[in-house]
């Protein structure tokens, strides 16, 4: 038997012996998803945490994703598995920035992305989704929106809803950002029957230039629904390796080697296996304040996404 089976074996009958429940994000590594309880976006995942039998929830994603499903479960006990991934885009915005502007601007509503930190929450009005960021927005009764921190699904959401004066944030997601028109001319040169499918985190002029604009989920879907045979995919790597294993009928490509990310990355299967044995991972503390202030404006994505 191969090692990565033998350490796989080992977290299977661990999370069934020790009651743990495993999320693992679209990005994570192939060996990763195959011991997941859930896969899928960051929201979808705390979603699914608050429907699972155990008390103990095992992130294997960024920080910010283990956060959400601790506001989400608050009972339950929620382990980061590699406590080194961050998220930079996440972690380009701080509370105290939200709250100046609310102060000098106090006619607008600030919408946050989920890739925040719980801290940023705590002080936005709105919380949204990559998928649901354009239906929210539309359904605020304000016109006035601060959009943060990805100015480039701010500026996807601002195509859509031309009805509200948005403001944005200047921060971004670095790896779907450094995409640029180039990739998209060398990727369509290479592949001239497939589809572009991108996430809205990348830059503008790349977006425009898609046969399809979505969140993770939402490429995965697209791809697997779509009677086309070829695909670019615009996001991480990971998502444009588990699509042609899924479906090796159909041929994925990359739109850009750069399309990797590295906190995504960072957490291995050794890191699920020893957060599982209590040698390592990082368990997710928040007082109760951070939890009742953060909720709002995830309460809120809940009533306006509906």
């Amino acid at each position: 038997m191969d090692r990565v089976r033998e350490l796989q074996d080992k977290i299977i009958k661990l999370k069934k012996e020790k009651g743990i429940t495993i999320l693992a994000h679209s990005y994570q590594s192939k060996e990763i998803l195959e011991v997941a309880d859930y896969t899928g976006d960051s929201y979808a995942l705390s979603v699914s945490a608050t429907k699972a039998p155990h008390d103990t929830i095992l992130m294997c994603g960024v920080h910010f994703m283990a956060e959400t499903v601790k506001l989400l479960s608050p009972h339950k006990k929620v382990i980061l598995a590699n406590p080194e991934a961050g998220c930079n885009m996440a972690n380009q915005i701080e509370p105290e920035f939200v709250e100046y502007f609310k102060k000098h601007n106090p006619g607008y509503t600030v919408v946050c992305y989920i890739n925040t930190t719980a801290a940023t929450k705590t002080v936005c009005d709105v919380c949204v989704t990559s998928s649901s960021a354009v239906r929210i927005v539309e359904r605020i009764e304000n016109d006035n929106i601060l959009f943060l921190p990805d100015r480039n699904l701010g500026a996807y959401v601002q195509s859509k809803v031309k009805s509200k004066n948005i403001q944005l944030f200047q921060g971004c997601c670095p790896i779907h950002a450094v995409v640029d028109v180039n990739d998209v001319k060398k990727a369509r040169e290479l592949h001239k029957d497939a589809l572009l499918l991108v996430h809205p985190e990348c830059d503008p002029k790349v977006v425009e230039m898609a046969d399809y604009v979505g969140s993770t989920s939402g490429i995965m879907e697209y791809a697997r629904k779509s009677d086309a045979k070829e695909f670019i995919i615009g996001t991480e790597l990971n998502i444009a390796e588990v699509l042609a294993f899924e479906m090796p009928e159909k041929n994925f490509y990359l739109l850009s080697q750069k399309l990797i990310c590295p906190n995504m990355r960072i957490t291995s299967l050794v890191d699920v296996y020893k957060a599982m044995t209590g040698e390592g991972g990082l368990v997710i503390e928040m007082d109760e304040d951070t939890i009742k202030k953060a909720r709002r404006c995830i309460d809120e994505m809940i009533r306006l996404g509906g």
